[in-house]
């Protein structure tokens, strides 16, 4: 490597193995490496049980693990505070969706306002031309200049789903070292480095609940009972009462709390009427849906296209019709039916490997 090919810099160390072998493969190539991790959250607030660990992400006990790989493979090393920015930015938008009713995704506003919006500036203060994640998504730079996003390489372990609202600015700062790789061959370059988080477990929860109990998190936040009401059904027929809105999701069967001689599911939440719709399985399926906040990659789309969708990250791509609308709006017609389309979600659009853009799930069409 040349001093002309050289680069500064900055990768995004979480304490997983996938940030980890980022970092020793960019210092392995010549570059010259900055490790930084994210101080997001407070997490004395929660202690997990005796002997046990959370599954979670940017906690300090991952922060110290990012440290020790900075140490091994001899990096310099900082960490930064972003708790009161990422409490207003991810945390206050994550609470206030699930008392509108809606189910919201913090990793894709994480990624959106603080990874790639706070943590680049960061990198950009240090010098450094480059900032590298771990993400398994891919960047290539077209003929005409322009940066694509597409899918990384190994299907089980694809993050583009939660990048579309990167932009041709940010693309052009950034970069996925294990886009085109496979977990079990990150795993052996981990084993090859020596490094210590070689056999570390998957991040499985969100961070800032690391034990998974969505609702005692909500009232720590806000309170209890804000938004107790009826269970209904799509006639209005009250068939019971719950607790609070916020604890409840489309596609949602376990915890209703009601007897009915067949098996219902949570087909709607409306926070403003302070309701729990339910019914039967089939009324979770919708022709479409239409999405607000719509960004796209490369150019705003003007006109309808075809195009794959996904509106849940473990969903499968399904062939949909997008309609451009006025506001940053667009409506999705799926080919067929989906299952639990979910106010909240992000839905991204893809042609082929490649992501198109994406934008913010506000409601189900109920009518073909």
């Amino acid at each position: 490597m040349t001093e002309k090919t050289k680069k500064r810099i900055v990768v995004a160390m979480s304490g997983g193995v996938d940030s980890s072998v980022t970092a020793a493969l960019l210092k392995e190539e010549g570059h010259e490496v900055i490790g930084i991790s994210m101080q997001v959250w407070d997490y004395s607030k929660f202690t997990a049980p005796e002997g046990e660990k959370f599954d979670t992400c940017c906690s300090l006990d991952d922060i110290h693990d990012a440290r020790r790989v900075a140490e091994q493979i001899e990096i310099p090393f900082y960490v930064v505070n972003f708790e009161e920015e990422f409490q207003r930015l991810v945390i206050d938008d994550f609470v206030d969706e699930y008392f509108r009713g809606r189910t919201p995704n913090p990793c894709v506003r994480c990624n959106q306002r603080v990874k790639f919006q706070l943590l680049l500036q960061k990198a950009r203060e240090l010098g450094a031309d480059l900032l590298a994640t771990g993400h398994y998504a891919r960047i290539e730079r077209g003929d005409d200049g322009l940066f694509h996003l597409l899918r990384g390489d190994d299907p089980g372990k694809d993050q583009s789903y939660f990048l579309f609202t990167l932009t041709q600015e940010q693309l052009a700062r950034v970069i996925f070292p294990l886009g085109g790789m496979t977990k079990p061959e990150v795993r052996q370059l981990a084993a090859r480095f020596g490094l210590r988080v070689a056999e570390k477990g998957e991040s499985q929860e969100i961070c800032f609940v690391p034990d998974n109990d969505y609702v005692r998190f909500l009232e720590d936040e806000r309170g209890k009972n804000q938004l107790a009401g009826e269970i209904v059904d799509r006639a209005g027929t009250v068939l019971g009462r719950h607790e609070g809105t916020y604890r409840y999701t489309v596609g949602q069967r376990r915890g209703l709390g009601i007897a009915h001689p067949h098996p219902l599911y949570v087909v709607g939440v409306d926070a403003e009427r302070h309701q729990v719709i339910v019914g039967p399985k089939e009324e979770l399926l919708a022709p479409g849906l239409v999405a607000t906040d719509v960004t796209w990659v490369i150019a705003p789309a003007t006109e309808t296209l075809e195009a794959a969708c996904k509106i849940r990250y473990r969903h499968h791509p399904v062939p949909c019709t997008v309609t451009v609308l006025a506001g940053n709006q667009v409506q999705v017609r799926f080919r067929e039916p989906e299952k639990s389309v979910t106010p909240g979600q992000a839905v991204v659009f893809y042609r082929g490997d490649e992501v198109l853009g994406g934008g913010w799930i506000d409601a189900a069409v109920t009518e073909g």
